[in-house]
C-alpha cells in the first residue's frame, strides 16, 4: 500500500461513488435504520439490536480474481461499496463509511494471515477497506493493518510499514501488554496494537473451517489478539472464543466486518487444504459479529453436504462457541433474526 495505489484506490472510490448518485435511490432497497457514528466505547452489538435484526450483506462478483489469481483491488472496492450502501442504508459510500468511523478514529483492521498467502486474508480486500475508511476522513497515518506476527503478513503478501508516515503495516511479534487481562475463562496478555494504539477495529478474517472450534470467521480472528491462545483450544474453543470477545478491548471497538469469503476452505482447516477449497467470490459484511459467523457456519455446511461431508456437528466440533457469544450479549445468532442480504 504506498501512496500511489491509495490515491488510485481512492480516485475508483471517488467514481463508484459517483455511479451511485446518478442513480435514484431504489425505496425498497433503503434501510430503515440508521447509524450515527459511533464514539469510542460504544458497543456495536447493542446498534444492531436497536434495528430489529442485525444485518449480514453477502456480495458476489466473479470477476474479483485477475489472472494471477490474486484479488482485484478495484473489484473488491465496488463490493464493499455496494455491501456498505445496504449494511448502513445510506445513499452514498462517503455517508456509509461515515456512519460508522470519524476522522479521529485510530482504526486497526485486524487481518488472518495465519493459514499462508493461499487462504489468508487478501491485501486486494484490506486496500478496498482503506480506501473506505479514507473516504470517511479518517487519515492513512491513523489505520494499522496487523496480525500476530509481521512475517506472517510478509508470506501473506502485505508490504509491511513502521514509519511515522502513511498506512501502517505490521505485527504484534512481542509487543504484548506486560499484565494480563481477565475476561470470563480467558486470561492473556493483549497485543499492544489492540489494547493502545487503536479506538476502533475492523474484523477481516477469512471463511474457513476449524479442525477444532469448528469454523474460524471473526470471532476466532482475536485469537491471534493475545500470547497465549494455545491455551484455549479444549472443548472446541468453547466458552473461550465468546469470553475473549467479551473484553471490552474487542467488545467496544468492532465497528465493523468484512469476511474474506473469496476463497472458502470447507474442511481441513485451518490449514490450507486444495482438495478441500473452493473459489467463492464472495465478501460479508455486518456489525454483528455473531450474525456473521452464523451465516458463514451455515455456508460451510451447506458446501460440505455438496461434498458428501457430514455436518460439522455430526464431527463432534460443531462452533457451539457462536451460540455461546449469542448468550453473552455479543450479537445473535439466530437465523430468524438475521437479515441476509444478498448481492451478485
Amino acid at each position: 500500500m504506498n501512496r500511489r495505489f491509495f490515491c488510485r484506490y481512492m480516485a475508483a472510490l471517488a467514481a463508484y461513488g459517483a455511479a451511485f448518485l446518478l442513480q435514484p435511490l431504489d425505496p425498497s432497497r433503503r434501510s430503515t435504520s440508521r447509524f450515527s457514528p459511533l464514539p469510542p466505547g460504544r458497543c456495536t452489538t447493542a446498534c444492531a439490536a436497536s434495528a430489529g435484526k442485525s444485518r449480514v450483506v453477502r456480495v458476489r462478483n466473479g470477476k474479483v480474481f485477475t489472472e494471477k489469481k490474486e484479488a482485484d483491488s478495484a473489484v473488491a472496492l465496488s463490493m464493499l461499496t455496494a455491501g456498505m450502501l445496504r449494511l448502513t442504508g445510506e445513499s452514498s459510500p462517503d455517508r456509509a463509511w461515515k456512519a460508522l468511523f470519524r476522522p479521529d478514529d485510530r482504526v486497526g483492521i485486524k487481518v488472518n494471515a495465519l493459514g499462508g498467502r493461499q487462504i489468508a486474508t487478501r491485501p486486494g480486500v484490506v486496500a478496498a477497506v482503506v480506501a473506505g475508511l479514507a473516504s470517511a476522513g479518517v487519515p492513512e497515518e491513523n489505520i494499522i493493518i496487523w496480525d500476530r506476527l509481521t512475517g506472517e503478513l510478509e508470506r501473506a503478501g502485505y508490504a509491511i510499514n513502521t514509519s511515522p508516515g502513511g498506512v501502517k503495516c505490521f505485527g504484534t511479534d512481542r509487543r504484548y501488554d506486560s499484565e494480563p487481562q481477565i475476561s470470563g475463562s480467558v486470561g492473556s496478555c493483549f497485543s499492544s496494537i489492540l489494547s493502545s494504539r487503536c479506538t476502533a477495529l475492523i474484523s477481516v478474517p477469512v471463511l474457513k473451517d476449524h479442525d477444532l472450534s469448528g469454523v474460524s470467521v471473526s470471532l476466532k480472528n482475536f485469537y491471534g489478539a493475545i500470547h497465549n491462545p494455545n491455551k484455549y483450544h479444549d472443548n472446541n474453543c468453547d466458552p473461550y472464543i465468546a469470553d475473549l470477545n467479551c473484553h471490552p478491548y474487542i467488545r467496544d471497538k468492532l465497528r465493523l466486518i468484512v469476511c474474506d469469503g473469496l476463497t472458502m476452505q470447507y474442511h481441513g482447516g485451518p490449514a490450507y487444504k486444495s482438495r478441500w477449497s473452493l473459489v467463492s467470490s464472495a465478501v460479508l459484511l455486518s456489525r454483528d459479529p455473531v450474525a456473521l459467523d452464523r451465516i458463514a457456519s451455515t455456508m460451510i455446511d451447506e458446501e460440505r453436504k455438496r461434498h458428501g461431508l457430514p455436518a460439522l456437528k455430526d464431527e463432534l466440533r460443531e462452533p457451539v462457541h457462536i451460540a455461546t457469544a449469542a448468550r453473552k450479549g455479543l450479537g445473535t445468532d439466530d437465523l430468524s433474526a438475521i437479515d441476509l442480504i444478498t448481492l451478485s
